[in-house]
């Protein structure tokens, strides 16, 4: 149960940190937030990742072996990267439309699952 929960927490983290990250960059559509300055968008996205640490710090908590939970520190680390790329991949998919996801992109994403492959191998 604390291997979902820290998981579902990463993830919901992971999007409130894309959003922080990339968000901004649709900024320029909208005729409102097109006139903001660089000092405006930096706090926005800085008021968004406000929430990214809400719940990273306790994913991280509840899920660390030295706290009870199922994961070593890399462990902890290779699961966010990962769930940070798909997070982003499906974001930039969604948000980005003249983004396009190419084969090359592909062979680095399986590289990064033989990564937790290897991390998590005993």
């Amino acid at each position: 149960m604390k291997a979902v929960l820290s998981i579902f927490l990463l993830v919901l983290s992971n999007t409130f940190m894309t959003l922080a990250w990339y968000g901004h960059l649709k900024f320029a559509e909208n005729e409102r937030f097109a006139k903001l300055g660089l000092l405006a968008v930096v706090l926005i996205s800085w008021g968004i990742a406000l929430f990214e640490y809400m719940l990273q710090v306790p994913a991280n908590r509840i899920g660390f072996k030295a706290n009870g939970g199922p994961f070593s520190l890399v462990e902890l680390k290779v699961i966010q990267e990962v769930i940070s790329l798909l997070v982003f991949t499906v974001f930039t998919m969604i948000a980005f439309k003249n983004e396009v996801i190419r084969w090359n992109h592909f062979v680095g994403f399986g590289f990064l699952v033989l990564a937790v492959f290897f991390i998590f191998k005993k």
